[in-house]
């Protein structure tokens, strides 16, 4: 018979290590690349950190725009344009005082 039998075939070998190299490879682009499990895990908890922001900054952006109504021609809230102008301005009433 032949003398090769005991040896395994060259071929098969770099067939397995090539094979081999591949899965590995692919592995961890799976799991490490730009479109990977942890790529995708960073990408989820930057969404939802952003729908939070998003909420807080539409609830200010609520409270601006009451604001800015009760301030308006139309609809003026006396108390808000007191404290405004107390705020802002730093005037007091006739009737206070002010003590530093």
């Amino acid at each position: 018979m032949s003398g090769q039998r005991g040896r395994p075939a060259l071929g098969a070998l770099l067939f397995l290590g090539v094979g081999a190299t591949l899965a590995t490879y692919f592995t961890f682009a799976a799991v490490q690349g730009d479109y990977g499990l942890f790529r995708r895990i960073q990408i989820e908890a930057d969404a939802e950190r952003l729908h939070a922001e998003k909420a807080v900054l539409e609830a200010e952006l609520a409270d601006l725009e009451n604001r800015t109504r009760r301030l308006s021609d139309g609809f003026l809230d006396l108390d808000l344009l007191d404290e405004r102008a107390r705020v802002v301005l730093g005037l007091i009433r006739a009737d206070e005082i002010v003590i530093r």
